[in-house]
C-alpha cells in the first residue's frame, strides 16, 4: 500500500514530535504492508512553517534512520499546503512541494468553510499545470453540509483524499457516513492516513481498506490503490465522473 498523506516527519508540526515517535509511526505503516509514505507536513498553518528544502533535508534524514533501523518503508516529498492567495504563483516560483515531485499537490481547505475563491485557484494551478487533491473533504464544515460544494471541485478537475480513519468511524458516525457516500458518489479518489502519531492519529490504512471492501467491494478497493501508485510513480490519475448527492425528501419535500 502507498499511503499519500501522514506527518511522521519529527517536530515540524503537530505531528512527530521526536525521531523516536517517527521511528514508531513507520513500524505501524510497515507492520501494515505500506511500502512508501508521502510527508506531508503542513506548509504554513499557524505557527507551522515549513519550507521546500528544509522537509527535502528531513526526508534525506528519516531514511537512512529507518535505514539503519531494518524498517522497508519509503518517505517521499509532499506538503500539505493551506489554501491562500498565493499559491499559484509560490507553485511557479518552486516554492510548493508537490508529492513526490509529481503534479499533484496536496491541498488543505479551511476546516469550517469552502473560501469563496476556491474554484479560480484550482482552475489557476490546473493552467500551471499542477492538479489540487483536496485534503479530508469529509471533515469541512461546509461540505458536510453541502457536499455540492466538493462536486462542483471535482467536476472542475479537482481530485480529493479521503482519511482512513473517517471511514473506520474514529471520528464519529456522522464522518463514517459521509465518507460512505463520498466514495458512493466518485466524489474522492484517494485514501491516506493523515497519521500524526501511533495512538489518538494513527495510521487506520490497512483497517479502512478492510471497511472499504466490505461495503463497496475490492474493484473499488483496486481503483483506490491504483490511483495512489500511478500518483507516486508520475503518471496520470483518471478520475471516474461524480455525481451529486441527493438529499433524502422528508414528509415529500427535499
Amino acid at each position: 500500500m502507498i499511503d499519500i498523506h501522514s506527518h511522521i516527519l519529527p517536530s515540524l508540526d503537530d505531528g512527530a514530535n521526536s525521531i523516536q515517535q517517527a521511528i514508531e509511526m513507520a513500524k505501524q505503516a510497515q507492520a501494515q504492508g505500506i511500502y512508501a509514505m508521502a510527508a506531508t507536513p503542513h506548509h504554513m498553518n499557524g505557527s507551522f512553517t515549513n519550507v521546500k528544502e528544509d522537509i527535502e533535508q528531513y526526508i534525506k534524514e528519516l531514511n537512512q534512520v529507518l535505514n539503519e533501523h531494518s524498517i522497508d518503508l519509503n518517505i517521499v516529498a509532499g506538503q500539505e499546503v493551506r489554501l491562500y492567495g498565493e499559491i499559484v504563483d509560490d507553485y511557479k516560483k518552486g516554492d510548493i512541494l508537490t508529492i513526490n515531485h509529481s503534479r499533484y499537490v496536496l491541498v488543505e481547505l479551511p476546516s469550517d468553510h469552502v473560501p469563496a475563491y476556491t474554484a479560480k485557484i484550482f482552475y489557476d494551478l490546473q493552467l500551471a499545470g499542477v492538479k489540487p487533491i483536496i485534503a479530508h473533504p469529509e471533515r469541512n464544515r461546509e461540505i458536510a453540509a453541502n457536499t455540492n460544494k466538493l462536486y462542483e471541485l471535482v467536476e472542475q478537475g479537482a481530485l480529493a483524499q479521503l482519511t482512513a480513519s473517517s471511514l473506520t468511524g474514529r471520528f464519529g458516525k456522522n464522518i463514517k457516513k459521509l465518507s460512505e457516500q463520498l466514495i458512493d458518489h466518485q466524489l474522492v479518489h484517494f485514501l491516506a492516513s493523515d497519521t500524526h502519531n501511533t495512538t489518538s492519529r494513527p495510521n487506520d490504512l490497512q483497517a479502512a481498506y478492510q471497511t472499504m471492501e466490505k461495503t463497496f467491494g475490492m474493484d473499488t478497493v483496486y481503483y483506490i490503490q491504483e490511483n495512489a501508485e500511478t500518483l507516486l510513480y508520475g503518471d496520470t490519475v483518471y478520475a471516474e465522473p461524480p455525481s451529486r448527492i441527493k438529499k433524502k425528501k422528508f414528509l415529500g419535500i427535499f
